[in-house]
């Protein structure tokens, strides 16, 4: 298990892109690190820090994708969605691809 806290959001001019963009680069490089194979991500930040889940869910597809462009240590990463409008953002932004 690898564990990441995301930021709190504040209204967005705190840095909250670059740090929650850094949970996901650096949850990855530690699973590549430790030949982790599947990795599974809950909409980080989302819940009681308040990361708009829309904004949320394009950083974290962005930077799974940057990564598996990058590198091909990892076969599957999961995107755990708790209820219908998560999923429906992921469905939207995975789209984009």
């Amino acid at each position: 298990m690898i564990h990441t806290v995301g930021p709190i959001w504040n209204g967005g001019n705190r840095r909250e892109a670059d740090l929650l963009a850094s949970c996901y680069r650096n949850s990855l490089a530690l699973a590549r690190e430790h030949g982790v194979k599947t990795i599974a991500f809950p909409a980080i930040s989302c819940g009681v820090y308040r990361y708009p889940l829309e904004q949320a869910v394009a950083i974290a597809v962005r930077e799974t994708a940057a990564f598996v462009t990058a590198d091909d240590g990892i076969d599957k990463i999961i995107f755990a969605c708790f209820g219908v409008e998560s999923l429906a953002a992921y469905t939207r932004e995975l789209a984009r691809l």
